[in-house]
């Protein structure tokens, strides 16, 4: 263990470790399979980094999001330790490169997509490389019954055949009892050995408000009763754009995040939204996971999730730092009606689904009895337009059809812009190009090597950052060069693909296994019904979704909206048995806040003698603090007073 504690402490800086850090530490660097669970924000990184750089060999780490991925090989990079990530839009001979610095270059963590897995070229290199073990992170995803079930990590358990002698470190933030059984059945755990802390977060406080507004002036009303950085979840993202803009309209600084957006985009908005540039960021689903920002004061869910693991772990994004949190969820008569249609469109009709399937092969002219190991490019809204299908419905017959063997989609792969000479150098003196055109085309020349012989990947973006152009600018000149036939420009396009899995067969020879179809449409309806129980009881809340997740003896936590259900004057107590007990809910804030205009009314108030009755100290300054902030009260800091403007 000093090894792991003088690791750490080089490395990450901290002098020891928390919660079940050191259980998992101990148990995976003793060669274990092992899965933890922690809840959101409790370090899972650090439980194997830290194991890895005590033992020899590469650390492979499978994770399903690329952005997540990039971050964590930079962190661990600017502290001095090798480490890679292999993802979609790099070139082959990069990814050879990559994976052969892994075999001979003494990295210590290789990060990788589950969808990587299936690779020949993968499998064939990590045959050869060092493997101290496997951490497998959002494990919750390997399982039939998790959330967020994802077919690609199935190919986790071919991996272990490869490295039959690595052990697994699984992690997750939110898994049931089932959920925990089955992670370790599907990745062959030769025993079962769980390390789990309570999902209990005490800092945070659990709210449901019927919206009785317009939805964006509702969500506008809780930012303005809780200060600070701020998450607002919404369904879709036409929903977050929107949200965000009328936000901005009524003076506060917001952005949108979708997985619509480019990657560049994504990275500048969560950067400016990390640094405190914006306040409020509006985002669906996409965001979120592995964000590195521990004051996050507020999460509010604009639309009810329909699992609650989804919600607890989007929930448990605010107050990693300890300090008082709020989750917020809105809700209206149309929500539980919603959340049941939800129901129908994930798992519509069986013949539906075998009319999808009928009508992608028509679609991409596959042939009865032809398709095995075919793959072709598949726009899922041209489908939809050709053959009348509602997107959604389609999408989940999709995935029906994925989970039952049939086909094999990629929804998105992100393929980077390229450019290759189609002339000589030579002959290039033999053109008259405008001024701009020409200096996009030296700066091709001039920063891409072997241009002339293959295509160069390049990023638009930031050879408009480079040149002081926009970044039309250097679309439209990339776009004149090739219509010129100096150069061959592929500009960046999200290619979905489909793979048939079998040959082509009729519509009524396609079965959707029980396991496949009515196990998790029962599983989708629990979940839901969990959630609408959410909504409308007046247990705890903390405890309510606590037992969801098998802590059946949880305490009540204090601070929800339904612990806090009394009159102020009973809730508020000058001395508060729990450290949270007191809390400022927005209830409270405004009743302290009602009662120091009244006094400060008489006139100006010493803050050194300044006292309410039944209130703490702390709870009053830090309604002092906010309404100081807003301008609602003034300070004289040479008497010191308070006072109204």
């Amino acid at each position: 263990m000093t090894d792991y504690l003088s690791i750490l402490k080089q490395y990450f800086g901290y002098t020891s470790f928390r919660g079940i850090q050191q259980q998992i530490i101990e148990s995976i660097g003793g060669g274990h399979d092992t899965l933890g669970l922690m809840p959101t924000g409790g370090g899972k990184s650090i439980t194997f980094q830290v194991p890895a750089l005590a033992q020899e060999g590469i650390c492979l780490v499978i994770s399903p999001l690329i952005a997540l991925m990039k971050d964590q090989v930079a962190h661990l990079r600017e502290r001095g330790i090798k480490a890679v990530c292999i993802h979609t839009g790099m070139t082959r001979d990069e990814v050879i490169m990559a994976l052969e610095n892994c075999i001979f270059g003494n990295f210590k963590f290789l990060y990788v997509s589950p969808e990587r897995l299936s690779s020949e070229l993968f499998i064939a290199k990590l045959s050869h490389m060092h493997v101290s073990f496997i951490t497998v992170d959002e494990a919750h995803c390997i399982s039939q019954w998790g959330y967020d079930f994802r077919p690609s990590y199935l190919a986790i358990a071919q991996v272990r055949k490869v490295l039959p002698h690595a052990p697994v470190l699984a992690l997750t933030a939110t898994a049931t009892p089932s959920v925990v059984k089955d992670i370790q059945q599907q990745l062959h755990f030769l025993r079962e050995n769980v390390c789990q802390m309570s999902f209990e977060r005490k800092n945070l406080a659990y709210s449901v408000r019927r919206i009785d507004l317009a939805k964006e002036q509702e969500v506008l009303a809780v930012l303005q009763e809780i200060p600070g950085s701020a998450i607002v979840y919404t369904r879709s993202r036409a929903a977050s754009r929107d949200m965000a803009e009328w936000l901005e309209r009524q003076g506060v600084l917001a952005t949108f995040f979708h997985a619509g957006l480019t990657n560049r985009e994504k990275s500048e908005r969560q950067a400016a939204w990390q640094r405190g540039d914006l306040r409020v960021m509006v985002a669906t689903n996409a965001f979120g996971m592995g964000i590195d920002k521990a004051d996050v004061r507020a999460v509010i869910h604009a639309d009810v999730p329909d699992s609650p693991e989804a919600y607890f772990q989007e929930a448990g994004r605010a107050g990693r730092d300890g300090q008082l949190a709020h989750a917020v969820l809105l809700y209206d008569d149309h929500s539980a009606p919603t959340l049941k249609r939800r129901v129908e469109e994930t798992f519509p009709p069986e013949e539906y689904v075998t009319q999808v399937y009928e009508d992608v092969c028509c679609f991409l002219q596959m042939a009865m009895g032809d398709g095995y190991g075919v793959t072709r490019e598949f726009a899922i809204e041209e489908f939809c337009r050709s053959f009348h299908h509602y997107p959604v419905r389609a999408y989940n017959a999709l995935q029906l059809l994925m989970r039952a063997g049939y086909i094999e989609w990629t929804d998105a792969e992100d393929v980077r812009s390229r450019v290759m000479m189609r002339c000589q150098r030579d002959e290039l003196y033999e053109y008259r190009f405008a001024p701009y055109t020409e200096r996009v085309l030296w700066h091709l020349l001039r920063t891409f090597t072997g241009i002339f012989s293959e295509y160069a990947f390049i990023d638009e973006g930031e050879m408009a950052m480079a040149m002081g152009f926009t970044h039309d600018e250097v679309c439209e000149n990339l776009i004149e060069l090739s219509r010129m036939n100096v150069i061959r420009y592929i500009p960046r396009k999200a290619i979905p693909h489909i793979t048939f899995m079998q040959r082509r067969v009729e519509r009524e020879e396609i079965v959707l296994p029980k396991t496949i179809y009515e196990d998790r449409k029962r599983e989708l309806q629990e979940r839901i019904q969990t959630m609408i129980g959410y909504l409308h009881t007046d247990e705890c809340r903390s405890r309510y979704l606590l037992r969801y997740f098998g802590e059946t003896q949880a305490p009540e936590c204090g601070v929800c909206d339904n612990c806090q259900a009394v009159p102020l004057s009973q809730a508020v107590r000058s001395e508060p048995p729990a450290p949270y007990e007191a809390a400022l809910t927005p209830e409270l804030f405004q009743e302290v806040r009602r009662r120091l205009l009244e006094l400060l009314q008489q006139g100006p108030q010493s803050i050194a003698a300044l006292h309410l009755d039944g209130i703490p100290t702390r709870i009053l300054a830090e309604v002092m603090h906010r309404m100081l902030q807003e301008e609602e009260i003034c300070c004289d800091a040479r008497d010191p007073v308070i006072s109204l403007p």
